[in-house]
Order: C-alpha cells, then sequence, then structure tokens
C-alpha cells in the first residue's frame, strides 16, 4: 500500500497532517505542521519525479501573499515561490499536475476574479 498524506487548513494556525501507512484505509491522528496558515484553503499535489508542492498562505491572519511550498518527504518544507504578496485576499487555491508535466495552479484574486498560473517543476527548487 502506498503511504499517503492529508494537508488541510485548521483553526490551529497552522496547516495540519495526517499519514496513512495503509493506502488510506487508517490514518494518524491530526497534528499540526510548522506552517503558518490562518485557517485559509490550501492544495497540495505529488508530482511525477516523487516531490510535493503546496499552495497556501503562509501567514497567521490574513490571505496575503499566496505561496508554493516545496517537499521532498512531505515533512520538511520549503516556500519556492510567492505567487502574490500585493494586499488583498488570494484564496482557495488548486493545483494540478498536467499530462504534459507542468503544474497549473488556480486561485481567487482579490475575490474580484479567478488566475491561472502556470509553473515549469523544473523551475522549482
Amino acid at each position: 500500500h502506498p503511504i499517503l498524506q492529508a494537508l488541510g487548513r485548521s483553526r490551529g494556525g497552522k496547516v495540519f497532517e495526517t499519514w496513512s501507512q495503509d493506502g488510506g484505509r487508517t490514518w494518524s491522528p491530526v497534528a499540526l505542521t510548522a506552517l503558518p496558515n490562518p485557517s485559509s484553503g490550501t492544495d497540495a499535489v505529488t508530482l511525477r519525479d516523487g516531490r510535493h508542492l503546496l499552495v497556501y498562505n503562509p501567514v497567521p491572519k490574513g490571505r496575503s501573499p499566496l505561496s508554493v511550498a516545496l517537499s521532498a518527504d512531505g515533512k520538511t518544507w520549503k516556500d519556492v515561490l510567492v505567487l502574490e504578496n500585493e494586499p488583498g485576499e488570494y484564496s482557495y487555491p488548486a493545483i494540478i499536475q498536467a499530462g504534459d508535466g507542468t503544474v497549473h495552479i488556480t486561485y481567487t484574486w482579490k475575490r474580484l476574479r479567478l488566475r491561472h498560473v502556470v509553473v515549469d517543476p523544473k523551475d522549482l527548487r
């Protein structure tokens, strides 16, 4: 069975995580990571090369900035891309890796429109 990790928003001021060792049949107790988060939406994807990306608001309050963090193991994360850092609300991110290998990220931009960003994962270090 594959080892799975779930990440998400919490009311604890940080991103939560839980792990499954049996392909999702059972899960570890929810624990807070070191990643700050104001109880705002997050999304994550495991890339074909095995690395993991997380889109989130890396602050204890507010919805700016919106960043992408990278991890090789799902435990140690490093912010590698700032999508937005101007005042405003940047929220409800979604992230996928397309068939051509590019990463597509969508999110609400200042609650006025949706923004779509395409990233080559080879550029993320």
